[in-house]
C-alpha cells in the first residue's frame, strides 16, 4: 500500500507507514548532510527514525550548495566575530564555478577560512549529483550559510533555521533583497529578520546598504558583523562610496566587511585600506579567466591592504616634497 507526499515541491509516492529515515534511505541521502522540513516545521535529525509520514505531508529536503592559513603566516593580526577568531580576512563564495573541484581549488588558493554556502533543495531525482561537502570539508572551512535569493524576512528566517538543522551552524549571513534587478538590500525586512534571528540564538552577519544610520540600527539589534555593499552584487564596479563606508567603520563596535561589488584585486585592497575587517567576494574570483590565479591575487590584495592600513598612510600635500634632501647639492 502506498501514499503520496509532496517532496521538494513535487508529488512522490512512498510506502504507507514510512518514516523519514526510510525515505532518506530510499533516496540514498545521508542524514548527516541534509535537513528535513515537514509541513513547514523543521524535524530534528535525532527523530528521523521516529517520525512516521502521513499521506499528503509536504517535505523539503535541503543541503548546502555553491551559491586555511599559510604555514608561514606567523603574524598575530587576526579578527573576531561572535567569539570566533580568524586569521584570513578574505571570505569567499561558492557559486558560479565550473564545478565543485574548481571551487575547492579556488578556496584553497584564496587562503580563506570561511566560505559562504546557499541552502537549496536536494536533487532527489538524480542522486549522482555531487554535494559541496564532498569537496569543501566543513571541518577545514567554516561554512557560512546565507539567504541568497530571499526577498522577505520570513523566507530568510526559514532558510537559516533549515541551515542550522542541516549543519549545526549558528554563524550565518543574512541578506534580504529588495528587487531582482539590483539585488539591493531591503533594509526594513533585513532589520526585522536580524532581530528575530538574534533572539533565536543566531550570530548574524548582515548584508546591508552603505548607510551609516541603517548599519548602526543593525548593530543595536544584535548583528555580529555589518556587511555593507561596495557596489551592486556581481557588478564588479568596485568601491563606489568610500566616504560612507569609512563612516560605518568609524561608528561600529562590531566587524565591518565589504560584501559585494569587488571586481579585481585593487578593489579588495581599497576596502582593507579603509579599515574594513575583511572582504567577502564570489563573482570576482569565479568569473575570472583564471579563477585559481585570481583567488591568489585576492588573497595578496587583502593582506597588502590590511598591512597598508596598519602601517598608516602618509598625509596628502598640495605641493611637491622632494624625496632626496636638497642640502649639500653640488
Amino acid at each position: 500500500m502506498t501514499m503520496t507526499i509532496t517532496l521538494n515541491g513535487e508529488p512522490h509516492r512512498i510506502a504507507a507507514g514510512s518514516r523519514i529515515s526510510d525515505l532518506l534511505a530510499s533516496l540514498d541521502l545521508p542524514a548527516k548532510k541534509v535537513a528535513v522540513e515537514r509541513n513547514r516545521e523543521i524535524v530534528p535529525r535525532s527523530t528521523y527514525a521516529d517520525v512516521t509520514l502521513a499521506d499528503g505531508d509536504a517535505l523539503e529536503i535541503v543541503h548546502f550548495v555553491g551559491g586555511g592559513q599559510d604555514d608561514d603566516a606567523k603574524d598575530t593580526d587576526h579578527w573576531e566575530v561572535a567569539g570566533r577568531r580568524f586569521t584570513s580576512r578574505l571570505i569567499v563564495g561558492t557559486g558560479k564555478y565550473k564545478d565543485y573541484a574548481q571551487n575547492a581549488a579556488a578556496a584553497e588558493a584564496s587562503g580563506a577560512e570561511i566560505v559562504t554556502v546557499a541552502v537549496r533543495r536536494v536533487n532527489v531525482m538524480d542522486r549522482s549529483q555531487p554535494m559541496l561537502t564532498d569537496f569543501l570539508d566543513p571541518k577545514r572551512f567554516t561554512y557560512l550559510p546565507n539567504t541568497a535569493g530571499c526577498f522577505t524576512a520570513d523566507d530568510a528566517i526559514r532558510t537559516l533555521r533549515l541551515a542550522r538543522e542541516a549543519g549545526g551552524w549558528n554563524l550565518v549571513k543574512l541578506e534580504v533583497l529588495g528587487e531582482a534587478r539590483t539585488l539591493y538590500p531591503e533594509m526594513a525586512e533585513t532589520l526585522k529578520a536580524t532581530e528575530i534571528l538574534v533572539k533565536d540564538g543566531f550570530d548574524v552577519m548582515v548584508y546591508c546598504a552603505d548607510d551609516p544610520i541603517a548599519a548602526k540600527r543593525l548593530e543595536e539589534a544584535g548583528a555580529a558583523a555589518i556587511m555593507p555593499l561596495g557596489s551592486l552584487i556581481g557588478s564588479g564596479l568596485g568601491i563606489q562610496n568610500p566616504v560612507t563606508l569609512r563612516l560605518i567603520i568609524e561608528n561600529a563596535k562590531v566587524p565591518v566587511l565589504v560584501d559585494a561589488g569587488v571586481g579585481t584585486a585593487s578593489d579588495a585592497a581599497v576596502a582593507m585600506e579603509l579599515g574594513c575587517a575583511g572582504v567577502l567576494m564570489n563573482t570576482a574570483i569565479a568569473e575570472a579567466k583564471d579563477p585559481i590565479m585570481m583567488a591568489r591575487a585576492m588573497k595578496l590584495a587583502v593582506e597588502s591592504g590590511r598591512l597598508a592600513y596598519r602601517a598608516g598612510r602618509m598625509g596628502k600635500r598640495r605641493y611637491a616634497d622632494p624625496s632626496s634632501p636638497l642640502a649639500g647639492l653640488i
